[in-house]
């Protein structure tokens, strides 16, 4: 038992998540300063990620043949991103108005606390419109771009890179066999770093439980509730009818992707998993030029938990503080977070500015009402990471799927655990290095 605990890092993060509830629960006072190991965890996997998606992205995009590939996957993805996203507003939209959460607290605005929000209104009033948001994919220069570690900017800049590459051809190669090898060394640190995975897992729940503990869901229990159960449904029935039109099932790829769903739930972020997430693709069978380009993408454009919980928090907060909700209204929550949830990303964080962001743009609803979502929004941002993730996920299966580049056969089988999970790069210049994860 303990050999094969050693060898799977599926029962180590486990194992860290159990022994994180026990020790938040037993030692408090002690939990609460590992937060640090949480931290520093998210924080190696992404002082990586940059160079990580550079290097995926070029290579599949110099190693493409035809960049009117590239061009098809980009089109097909935002068609995607956009359909899906509206799927999700609207099934929270509908749910939320439905079931009538929050209806019955009688909270009155003069007992929210102002001083709780911090600045998060005025970061909210202040927010990106959708020209400003446009010039900021462009960064001030190449370097500024990785250094603050900015995706859509490293994205833009490496596809302009590949591109090029492509271009240029032969007389070029020794640049792209450069890439590649680099990429090999940069996954083999990354395999370094998720050996910590469960060290990082133990020290976020840790830290949670003893902040929050466990009864501290009971005030937002229905919220929450609520949420998880819409996130649920929209994973196993919309995105598993998305799987089923691409000749596969969910959940034979969630038992797939359970090491990466164990660290968001522990760390409560995708970003800890998106470059295993990237490899675990390609070896399903997916071409590296659609993982490459899908992936980075739907961690900014393809927010399915979170725009779930966009308006699933919003009717929330009108119900609460008693504010009557026209039709109108409605509408007006369901376009508004169209284009706000594209400006969020899987850390927790930003769910409550892009919130507030959302808020000021509808009169009718008191943005102070934010206050009765943040004691909740770790436990939310557990639910919406994890969402994010499978969502972009079966992006990229089913994007793959449309444009021709994955091989079923293959996925079937890896599927079926028929094929061990040991990465090869495409194109290695290089024997290749594997690394189970």
């Amino acid at each position: 038992m303990l050999r094969w605990c050693s060898r799977s890092i599926f029962l180590q993060v486990v194992l860290g998540l159990v022994l994180g509830i026990i020790c938040g629960l037993a030692l408090p006072e002690f939990s609460v300063q590992l937060k640090p190991l949480g931290d520093g965890f998210i924080k190696l996997i992404k002082m990586l990620i940059g160079l990580i998606v550079f290097c995926v992205v070029v290579s599949g995009i110099s190693g493409a043949g035809d960049l009117k590939k590239v061009g098809r996957i980009g089109l097909k993805s935002v068609i995607y991103f956009e359909v899906l996203t509206t799927i999700a507003l609207l099934i929270g939209l509908i749910l939320a108005f439905s079931t009538g959460i929050g209806s019955g607290a009688n909270i009155h605005l003069e007992q929210l606390s102002k001083v709780a929000l911090g600045d998060l209104a005025d970061r909210g009033q202040h927010m990106r419109g959708t020209t400003q948001f446009l010039m900021d994919l462009i960064p001030n220069s190449v370097i500024g771009a990785f250094a603050d570690n900015n995706i859509l900017q490293v994205l833009l800049f490496s596809v302009l890179f590949g591109s090029a590459l492509n271009l240029v051809g032969e007389s070029a190669s020794g640049i792209s066999r450069l890439i590649n090898e680099l990429s090999h060394v940069i996954f083999r640190i990354m395999g370094m770093i998720v050996r910590l995975a469960p060290i990082g897992v133990f020290g976020a729940i840790a830290f949670t439980t003893s902040t929050y503990g466990l009864d501290s869901l009971r005030q937002l229990g229905s919220l929450v509730a609520l949420f998880y159960v819409t996130c649920l449904t929209f994973v196993l029935v919309i995105l598993g009818l998305v799987m089923r039109l691409s000749g596969l099932r969910i959940l034979p790829f969630l038992k797939y992707l359970r090491e990466e769903l164990l660290i968001v739930m522990g760390t409560a972020s995708s970003d800890a998993v998106l470059p295993q997430v990237m490899r675990k693709l390609e070896h399903l069978g997916i071409g590296s030029s659609t993982v490459g380009l899908v992936i980075p993408t739907g961690y900014s454009f393809n927010l399915d938990g979170f725009s779930i919980y966009l308006t699933l928090a919003i009717v929330f907060i009108a119900n609460a503080t008693g504010t009557p909700l026209a039709l109108t209204d409605l509408l007006t929550i369901l376009l508004v977070s169209l284009i706000t949830s594209k400006g969020a990303h899987g850390i927790p964080g930003s769910a409550l500015v892009i919130l507030a962001a959302t808020l000021t743009a509808i009169p009718a609803i008191p943005v102070v009402g934010l206050v009765l979502v943040l004691a909740v929004d770790w436990f939310m941002g557990i639910g919406r990471a994890m969402t994010n993730l499978v969502g972009n996920c079966v992006a990229t299966v089913a994007i793959a799927r449309w444009e021709k580049d994955i091989d079923v056969q293959r996925a079937h089988k890896v599927l079926a655990g028929q094929q061990g999970y040991a990465f090869t790069p495409r194109k290695p210049a290089a024997p290749a290095h594997q690394q189970e994860f």
